[in-house]
């Protein structure tokens, strides 16, 4: 018992310490270096990761992650010191077709990660539902939940709109969202095919992409603002890391991340309830997954996680605020029609659903 506790505490580490290291060396590499060294290293840290994965698929062993610590800091110093000099042609072209892909996967992660959004509410919806059926005071409990969601969602919006509607243009599709929003969930409660935690969920969704979009890019340095180099000196060296970490790790990436990696995981965790078997239990990547007729597709992502924040991080960090906040629109907007196309093409709501009262 003590030695299964003991490595599973050390790779439970070691993934941690892999995420911190995959959360600075990417912003520092783009900070100290240029836009080619830091597509480098990431697509070097993504094929890496891809290889941990498989790895991770075939053998399945808990020290993988413990052995793949010294690879990323390995590949940092690889891409410092081939920028130290003159850099190969064909490097530079490996960084410039990275980024391509890169910025022409922006559609992909806005449709990935509206989709996921909305799957974990409707998730979130239909457990409310169950519970409802056990009791009022269930009921009671997720009625004040969602309430709160409302208030939050509303604080949220009103705090975040002198910021996000500074233009006529950003006004009107403001005003068009919230229109839409409430709309669909008047005609969900009508039609008795959504709840309020669900509709809440969904509210909470659109007032944070409200607040990306609205974030005041001055509160915060870029990544590229605060060039230091790295003197050999380790006393300054250790004060330049203390200073990028404190003032230059871009805040709205780091949030806009955090979202969508929390967004995407929680929608694989759901996809084996989607299908014919019902979801029994909640297990883990090594709990045993068959019988579930998307179990081996969830399996794939959580195992390829770490390629998944690779790929998802240097995406974010590649776009401006200005291209941050056309695509959170087209999120918002996406999500809604997807929702409207969702409530007009479910069937009938089962008995749990009819005895849900929505005032």
């Amino acid at each position: 018992m003590s030695t299964s506790f003991f490595w599973s505490a050390l790779s439970s580490t070691a993934t941690l310490s892999n995420f911190l290291q995959v959360l600075l060396f990417l912003p520092l590499t783009l900070s100290t270096l240029s836009k080619p060294a830091f597509l480098l290293l990431s697509l070097l840290i993504f094929l890496q990761s891809l290889i941990h994965g498989t790895l991770q698929l075939l053998w399945g062993s808990s020290t993988l992650p413990a052995l793949q610590l010294p690879i990323q800091p390995f590949l940092l110093l690889v891409c410092f010191n081939i920028f130290s000099q003159s850099v190969n042609p064909l490097l530079l072209s490996l960084a410039s077709w990275w980024g391509t892909i890169l910025t022409l996967s922006s559609p992909l992660f806005i449709i990935l990660e509206g989709l996921s959004s909305l799957l974990v509410a409707q998730k979130l919806g239909q457990v409310g539902r169950e519970l409802v059926g056990k009791g009022e005071a269930y009921q009671f409990v997720l009625l004040i939940a969602s309430a709160v969601a409302y208030v939050v969602s509303a604080w949220w919006i009103v705090a975040a709109y002198p910021a996000a509607a500074m233009s006529p243009l950003s006004a009107t599709l403001l005003g068009a969202a919230l229109t839409g929003f409430l709309f669909l969930t008047f005609i969900g409660f009508g039609l008795r095919r959504t709840n309020v935690i669900e509709s809440s969920g969904l509210a909470l969704f659109i007032a944070y992409n409200l607040w990306l979009c609205g974030f005041d890019q001055q509160s915060f340095s870029g990544p590229a603002s605060s060039y230091a180099p790295l003197l050999p000196n380790i006393v300054p060296h250790l004060q330049t890391l203390v200073n990028f970490v404190t003032n230059t790790l871009p805040k709205p990436v780091l949030a806009a991340l955090v979202y969508r990696l929390a967004i995407l995981l929680g929608a694989a965790r759901v996809l084996p309830s989607i299908g014919a078997d019902s979801w029994e239990a909640d297990y883990g990547v090594d709990d045993g997954w068959d019988g579930r007729p998307t179990s081996k597709l969830t399996h794939i992502l959580l195992t390829y996680r770490q390629s998944i924040l690779v790929t998802v991080y240097s995406h974010l960090l590649l776009l401006d605020h200005s291209s941050q906040v056309w695509w959170r629109w087209m999120n918002i907007f996406f999500t809604l029609v997807i929702w409207s196309i969702e409530l007009l093409v479910s069937g009938e709501d089962d008995a749990i659903t009819k005895e849900w009262k929505v005032d």
